[in-house]
């Protein structure tokens, strides 16, 4: 039997969601289904998990945007490591670090992907093969039923499997995850016409969320048409993804929906912006995540990004790739 690893890395890409973010709530989905068009893009969490050496003298060592140094589980702040870290056990003591490509609370779904990644490295540790399937449960339960997160269920299942996916959520709870294999290497062209600006805007997603989701028998008639839209996008990518203006008018349509979900998914400098941009040549757009700041998307045609970038001169361009891969160890010692 070969001796367990002493040091496990993992890598988990940030997913963007095109269509249907909202259906996939809990309270929505038990009742009427859900349905969401997501994508990962090559921007990542890093997650290292080491052996700590005894003579440090603590249990846990955690480096993220803090660092923490603490001899009890139930001490640590970070609430998704800790509760990683009680979920798939390993006797301290450890050292856990964290870099990411981007800034966090930024809509990209990067603590679903810190989660799956964390566990990846965790199991890893413990000897464990582990599917992509048990990783993305096991970091849906610690965010949404142990952590009561007011979440979706997508991001969890977007950065471990990777790719363009059509992801569907039953009333019974089952999650249905069907690749979308665009034709003529479909995915990677249609990202060239994409754009993510970054607002500046660091947001906690929580208050947003939540506001969403007490709203949800009021907003249930928007919520079924943003499933449906889902489908009809799901349609569209399979049979034509060439065609942008129709890609960018769902895009579109879709954030007109989203954000009559709650009072602080937009605001008046992101319609200020978002205007600018659709002016300048945006086919369509929205801000990713649960709103209120982070990223502009938009689904702008080659020969109108200059425009573009001129229209929305205070926002930083991140160019942006198609990554197929989901979580995967980058380095075992």
């Amino acid at each position: 039997m070969s001796p367990l690893p002493r040091l496990v890395t993992t890598i988990t890409p940030q997913r963007l969601s095109f269509v249907g973010g909202g259906t996939d709530f809990p309270d929505f989905y038990r009742k009427h289904g859900g349905a969401v068009v997501s994508t990962t893009i090559d921007k990542y969490i890093y997650v290292t998990v080491k052996r700590h050496s005894p003579l440090f003298n603590e249990a846990y060592r955690l480096s993220y945007s803090k660092t923490e140094h603490v001899n009890r589980l139930d001490e640590i702040e970070n609430n998704v490591a800790r509760e990683c870290l009680r979920l798939v056990y390993l006797e301290p003591p450890l050292f856990v670090a964290t870099a990411s490509d981007i800034p966090s609370s930024s809509g990209l779904g990067s603590s679903s992907s810190f989660a799956v990644g964390l566990l990846y490295a965790l199991h890893t540790l413990r000897g464990e093969d582990v599917s992509v399937s048990q990783l993305a449960e096991e970091a849906a339960q610690v965010e949404i039923e142990i952590l009561g997160c007011p979440i979706g269920k997508q991001d969890q299942y977007a950065t471990a499997f990777g790719g363009m996916n059509y992801i569907t959520f039953g009333c019974n709870g089952r999650v249905q995850l069907d690749p979308l294999w665009l034709p003529n290497g479909g995915a990677p062209r249609l990202f060239e016409s994409c754009m993510l600006f970054w607002t500046g805007v660091q947001r906690e997603a929580e208050d947003i969320l939540r506001e969403q989701r007490a709203m949800i028998s009021e907003t249930t008639e928007t919520l079924v048409k943003m499933r449906e839209m889902a489908a009809a996008c799901r349609d569209a990518l399979l049979t034509a993804p060439e065609d942008l203006p129709a890609f960018g008018a769902m895009i579109d349509s879709a954030w007109r929906a989203k954000r009559s979900l709650g009072s602080k998914i937009s605001s008046a400098q992101i319609d200020s912006c978002y205007s600018r941009a659709m002016e300048a040549g945006a086919l369509g757009g929205k801000i990713a995540g649960a709103g209120g700041g982070g990223f502009l998307f938009l689904v702008v045609p080659k020969a109108a990004q200059d425009k573009v970038r001129a229209a929305l001169p205070d926002m930083v361009d991140i160019p942006v790739k198609y990554e197929p891969r989901g979580v995967r160890l980058l380095s075992v010692v």
